[in-house]
């Protein structure tokens, strides 16, 4: 990202939420709030209008329950229609069907409102930086859950998931490395140790990665890798 302020938009339901967030993030200097939503379809209208303003926001944060449109549909509306802007769902319910449906929808990063102001300040950096954040529990079901067969009988495969065999074949042998470290839940900073590479250089890897994989960020990477069967 450059020097400019992060733009940030937050969508909660709850007024007071929204008011707890502005305070944490404002006192970066390099985060600023620039609106604030209700429910899903708000937060679409907002970000049509900050975007004509030229202040489209780069993070959303995104609470999952409210009235209306709710943040599943409006994260999935969102993806679609502004592929630059990234998605932080935010919720109370620490449930396997809300971070996995965030995912599905394109969401970068799960975390739940329980988590500290120096852990939401850094998932908004990580994830407007094109890394994704996840709460380490959410993490380790997602990953187990993968692991897991869906069916008894193997399903055919679908036209993504073919793509996505014919992509990994461009991948480097050193990207393979990185992208089966990436599927085992693994930092930048793990996969540096693990490799004797330096984090920056690491970086480089995994945005190659996800570009040759076209894919949104590192959850999305591990979720295609078992789509194709790496472990």
């Amino acid at each position: 990202m450059s020097d400019a302020a992060l733009n940030i938009l937050l969508v909660d339901d709850q007024e007071l939420i929204r008011t707890g967030f502005a305070l944490i993030l404002g006192t970066q200097p390099d985060l600023s709030v620039v609106g604030e939503a209700g429910d899903g379809g708000q937060a679409l209208e907002m970000i049509e209008r900050l975007t004509a303003e030229g202040t489209a926001p780069n993070v959303v944060l995104m609470d999952v329950r409210m009235p209306g449109m709710d943040g599943i549909e409006a994260t999935a509306a969102i993806v679609a229609r502004y592929p630059a802007v990234r998605v932080l769902v935010l919720t109370t319910f620490d449930l396997d069907e809300y971070a996995l449906s965030a995912i599905e929808a394109g969401a970068s990063g799960f975390l739940l409102k329980d988590a500290r102001a120096p852990e939401l300040i850094g998932a908004v950096r990580a994830v407007a930086d094109g890394d994704s954040v996840m709460a380490p529990s959410v993490t380790r079901r997602l990953i187990t859950r993968l692991r897991e067969p869906a069916s008894v009988e193997a399903p055919e495969a679908s036209p993504k998931q073919g793509r996505s065999q014919e992509a990994l074949a461009q991948l480097t042998e050193r990207e393979l490395e990185v992208f089966t470290l990436i599927a085992e839940g693994l930092s930048n900073a793990e996969i540096g140790e693990k490799l004797f590479l330096s984090e920056s250089t690491v970086k480089t890897h995994v945005g190659r990665v996800l570009s040759k994989l076209e894919l949104r960020d590192r959850v999305h990477a591990v979720i295609c890798a078992y789509e194709v069967g790496l472990r």
